[in-house]
């Protein structure tokens, strides 16, 4: 056995709920480890009772001993901690809600190992989750490199599931601030198009029929100028470049978005695609308590805005 692993030693109390063992013990380890890791982890022989290796559905009774080895994972390969600011806008002991700037990779891919979020993240914070792997430490969602904005980092496994399980549930709330060509004809809309990899490019995504992955995309006009429109949108559902996709789609493409607009931004003012995740409001995986935060917009955006008037 390695001396690094960590061993616990539990026992059954007098006045604990009864059942199968692997319960018990999720109830116990919530905030490190799922259900489904304790039934690995019975089954690898990592944990037993009483001295005994047992099944994960083994009825447990007070006085009952409980032994679980934790093997010491790895460090992760390659993956450099690197003094990057980072703009937080709110921190406590479960998460972290940073506004990230256009330009900034959200985690390791390639041409991006050692300047990215979680390369800054992993500098600045010793305990992340890590159930997407080591070099997706504390990413439960993402933004596009040159998209700005909001995003939530977990700390722990108990609160990323807890986040992850809201993201699939669809009851996070997200606003995006937008600027995209064309003087957009209704004030309000719905974008109900389903998604998925562009079969000529597979860098790129696109409205397929005969795609099962719905996605649906709200927007708001806030102004009009004389070719460009200013909207807020607020994506339903969160698959990869969605909102880019669907402002394409309608006939409106973001300003900027060398993917899916083929005319260039704004000289000297922005040439990335104007998109920027301003406001996010969701249940906080330990009060249970509806937080909400706010990243303003930033400057680049900002001066488009002032320049149309």
């Amino acid at each position: 056995m390695n001396e690094t692993n960590k061993i616990l030693n539990l026992q059954i109390g007098l006045k604990d709920i009864i059942g199968r063992l692997d319960k018990w013990l999720a109830d116990k380890l919530a905030k490190d480890l799922s259900r489904s890791d304790i039934k690995k982890l019975i089954e690898q022989g990592n944990i037993n009772l009483n001295g005994l290796v047992v099944k994960p559905n083994h009825k447990i009774k007070p006085g009952d001993w409980i032994t679980i080895i934790l093997e010491e994972k790895p460090a992760a390969q390659g993956l450099v901690a690197a003094n990057i600011p980072i703009d937080i806008i709110f921190e406590d002991k479960y998460i972290i809600v940073v506004n990230k700037p256009a330009g900034l990779v959200v985690h390791p891919a390639a041409g991006h190992f050692n300047d990215t979020l979680v390369n800054a993240l992993s500098f600045y914070c010793k305990n992340l989750s890590d159930i997407n792997g080591p070099m997706k430490l504390g990413i439960v969602h993402r933004l596009d490199k040159d998209t700005s904005g909001l995003l939530v980092i977990a700390k722990d496994n108990k609160t990323h599931r807890n986040l992850a399980n809201q993201f699939k549930k669809h009851t996070i709330e997200k606003t995006y601030v937008t600027i995209v060509q064309g003087s957009v004809n209704y004030d309000e809309g719905v974008i109900d198009a389903p998604l998925s990899r562009n079969p000529f490019n597979r860098k790129k995504m696109s409205v397929s029929h005969a795609s099962s992955r719905q996605a649906v995309t709200r927007y708001k006009v806030l102004k009009r100028f004389a070719n460009l429109s200013l909207l807020e949108v607020y994506p339903q559902t969160g698959r990869t470049h969605q909102i880019r996709v669907h402002m394409a789609h309608l006939g409106y493409p973001i300003l900027g978005d060398s993917t899916y607009n083929k005319a260039k931004g704004i000289k000297g003012l922005i040439l990335r695609q104007a998109l920027h995740a301003e406001k996010i409001r969701f249940k906080h995986p330990h009060t249970a308590k509806i937080v909400e935060f706010k990243a303003k917009i930033p400057d680049d955006i900002r001066a488009v805005i002032n320049k149309l008037g």
